[in-house]
């Protein structure tokens, strides 16, 4: 039996749409930018390298801690309502990084409990599955595409940004402009609605909370998802947070990583939406096994070629095609095997095991860096990790789980 029902309700399913792809272009184009913020705060605040990828390692495990609890708060009374309330955690975050005390454990509390906390609910995963439930299925990973290819645009935007208000302006101005930023995005928060009961998609479901939690965990595919996704957490974390520095210490000028910032934003705009639209024509498995992989090569490309722009370029514009285009497969793999109801919460544990990996990515970055002198072991590591990540996606059975078979 068909399990979709015709959707009638466009103009609330596109409000929806525009509304989450702002804000998920102010909130990660804000973040995808502290990594560029590193010098000033080891120069004024003397923030060691090691302090730096702690903050932003318990920034990346806030944003995926709290993504579930966002993500069960959507799916029960709304995704506005998620969403503007960790945009007021991440607003005061900022708020503080630039008006005091931010050294010590203030800088920790600021940069990575605050700003994790409200990237829980205002960045990718949270708007991305409420713009799911207003889809069908035979459409629902190309909109998720949408969402993540504007948020990609704020990763190409904001380090151009960035770079030119740190220098025209300073660290403490530019924070304060983001935090004009982020009021913005807390007003079109209000549009990122839930579907009402009439504007269902899928046939109702009258599973529980519980219930749904213990489907998924049952199901071997969905653990071997929430493996997965842990690379790609590491991944990218290490190259937005570290990469700045990485280009330094090779001997390239210091705009060469807003460059490759920029760079990855651009392209991972193409990058997410080939990658919706494959979602739709292939095996999601094989094309995140096939991403991964690529990510490897990527980062080999980087780190064994001599320095010098061109190959930063060149990393900059691979890697960015692959950066987020894993998450319209993952998140469109979730909602296959389980159904839209609690998407918010499932795929937000999946997401979890992403910022678990950004975490170590973020922190064992800066930590090798000042025992070793370089980042080479953390490289080493990434790149063993992406071809763990193609091979644990292979066995993943993308069929509905026998609930939805009934239906």
């Amino acid at each position: 039996m068909n399990t979709e029902k015709k959707f009638f309700h466009s103009n609330t399913a596109i409000v929806t749409l525009f509304a989450a792809c702002f804000v998920v272009l102010i909130s990660l184009g804000v973040r995808q930018t502290f990594g560029l913020f590193f010098i000033d705060f080891n120069e004024s605040l003397n923030i060691s390298n090691t302090a730096f990828g702690f903050a932003i390692g318990t920034q990346m495990l806030m944003w995926g801690l709290t993504g579930p609890i966002f993500g069960a708060i959507a799916d029960r009374f709304g995704g506005h309502v998620a969403i503007i309330s960790s945009f007021l955690f991440y607003t005061f975050g900022v708020y503080f990084l630039y008006s005091g005390p931010n050294t010590g454990i203030f800088f920790q509390i600021h940069l990575g409990l605050l700003i994790g906390i409200g990237l829980g609910g205002t960045a990718i995963s949270i708007p991305m599955s409420i713009v799911g439930k207003h889809f069908p299925l035979s459409n629902r990973t190309i909109a998720m595409s949408i969402v993540t290819a504007v948020g990609s645009f704020g990763y190409f935007i904001s380090p151009i940004f960035t770079n030119y208000s740190l220098i025209e302006y300073g660290w403490n101005y530019t924070l304060f402009l983001f935090s004009l930023f982020l009021v913005t995005g807390l007003i079109a928060a209000y549009f990122v609605r839930s579907p009402k009961e009439n504007e269902i998609v899928e046939n109702r479901s009258d599973q529980s909370f519980k219930e749904a939690l213990s489907e998924a965990f049952k199901s071997k595919s969905y653990i071997l998802l929430v493996s997965g996704f842990f690379v790609c957490g590491f991944h990218i974390t290490l190259v937005g947070t570290h990469v700045p520095k990485y280009v330094i210490d090779r001997g390239l000028e210091d705009w060469t990583a807003a460059a490759i910032l920029s760079l990855i934003g651009l392209f991972n705009i193409f990058g997410s939406l080939l990658s919706g639209y494959l979602s739709t024509k292939i095996s999601k498995k094989v094309l995140l096994s096939a991403i991964y992989l690529l990510r490897g090569f990527s980062i080999a490309f980087f780190i064994f070629t001599p320095p010098n722009v061109l190959s930063a370029f060149i990393f900059g514009a691979s890697f960015g095609f692959l950066w987020l285009s894993t998450v319209p497969a993952t998140s469109g793999i979730v909602a296959h095997l389980f159904g839209t109801k609690y998407l918010g919460l499932l795929y937000g544990i999946v997401f979890l095991s992403h910022q678990i990996g950004s975490f170590f990515g973020a922190y064992l970055g800066g930590l090798f860096h000042d025992l070793y002198g370089s980042y080479d072991y953390a490289w080493y590591l990434a790149i063993l990790l992406s071809i763990f990540a193609a091979i644990i996606h292979l066995p993943i059975i993308e069929k509905p789980v026998e609930r939805l078979q009934k239906i």
